[in-house]
């Protein structure tokens, strides 16, 4: 009952905020619309409100504030939302925001995060032992910036992967939901701190829940900048929090990460800037193929309920095992897409 209560209070909270979110998105034009903001990776042509962080920031912060003790780490979580909400909505007002700025906000807030005291202190080695790094201050500080990268990482691969309407909310909530279960696995005596990680969990799990809701196709509402990344920095400590369980994250996340990998270099090797946005992702070329937003979310959340029902069940070296063939699957197809997608799109009846 500690672990239902927390959850409701989140997605209530959040999915009351955004009725009015949207009227207020409105009022002050904090608006995706395609005709006065053209982007590449559009993907539809509607106007429809931004600002779904503002919801979801509320939902995730009044359930923390009831439901866990305020220490430092939640100060320094809390300080990181703060400001990745500030910039977001400066982003969804103005639209124009350099994408480097974005980042920067993002490195700030990994930064507090950090600041606060969450690391990484060991890492289970799958071939066998583990990888101490609370062993000496050189160990301390690499453990720290390892922890700064994997946020911003997570973060960035999480906002990559709100192309379409659904994607991202339902992502979040599958990867939540499987960090909380593991924690409540990893409690099995009375240990303060894996309950907090639970509350934690089922709270973002709630707010992103409700978020997915109005975010299902067609969306009443877009996360924007501020929604994704949130929602990412919540991921991205749940993994370390959770007995640094960042492989199990790794693989219930795989089909973003990966997609996230191929967008990065491709764009490096192809002498492009990494952050600025095209129609490359893997839900773009599945849009080419003929699908609809509701089976590529759709595609995303199962894969992610399969592969994180394997993450609780396997040991270090299954879950390797297991992202290594499921990642190689994967990358083949969005080759096979990229280079071959023309062979196999959907053709309208009747057009021999």
């Amino acid at each position: 009952m500690d672990f239902v209560v927390p959850i409701i209070i989140s997605f209530l909270i959040t999915a009351l905020a955004i009725p009015p979110t949207i009227l207020l998105a409105k009022k002050f034009k904090l608006l995706d619309n395609p005709k006065t903001r053209p982007h590449p990776a559009h993907t539809q042509t509607r106007v429809v409100s931004r600002a779904g962080g503002l919801p979801v920031f509320l939902g995730i912060i009044v359930a923390i504030l009831l439901f866990t003790p305020i220490e430092k780490t939640i100060i320094g979580i809390m300080i990181g939302l703060i400001v990745l909400l500030i910039v977001g909505l400066l982003d969804d007002k103005y639209q124009n925001l350099s994408p480097y700025l974005r980042l920067a906000s993002q490195f700030i807030a990994a930064g507090a995060v950090v600041a606060s005291g969450v690391g990484i202190k060991f890492i289970t080695n799958p071939l066998g032992g583990i990888i101490h790094f609370d062993t000496s201050p050189q160990m301390i500080l690499l453990a720290q910036f390892l922890t700064l990268i994997w946020i911003v990482w997570v973060m960035n691969m999480i906002n990559w992967s709100k192309g379409v309407d659904g994607q991202m909310p339902g992502i979040i909530t599958v990867s939540a939901m499987i960090l909380g279960l593991l924690s409540l696995k990893l409690n099995l005596f009375p240990d303060l701190t894996q309950i907090n990680v639970v509350k934690l969990s089922f709270i973002t799990a709630g707010s992103s829940l409700a978020l997915l809701i109005f975010n299902w196709h067609p969306a009443k509402i877009f996360p924007g900048f501020s929604g994704s990344t949130i929602l990412g920095l919540m991921i991205a400590v749940l993994a370390i929090l959770s007995g640094g369980k960042l492989a199990t994250a790794g693989l219930v996340l795989l089909i973003p990460a990966i997609d996230f990998a191929y967008t990065f270099f491709r764009r490096v090797f192809s002498g492009k800037s990494p952050v600025w946005g095209d129609k490359g992702h893997l839900h773009h070329k599945l849009l080419g193929q003929g699908l609809s937003h509701q089976q590529i979310a759709l595609f995303y959340i199962l894969g992610s309920v399969i592969l994180g029902a394997a993450a609780l069940s396997l040991s270090s070296k299954g879950k390797l095992f297991a992202a290594s063939i499921v990642g190689a699957v994967i990358l083949g197809g969005i080759l096979w897409l990229n280079f071959f997608g023309q062979y196999s799109k959907r053709r309208a009846p009747n057009n021999g």
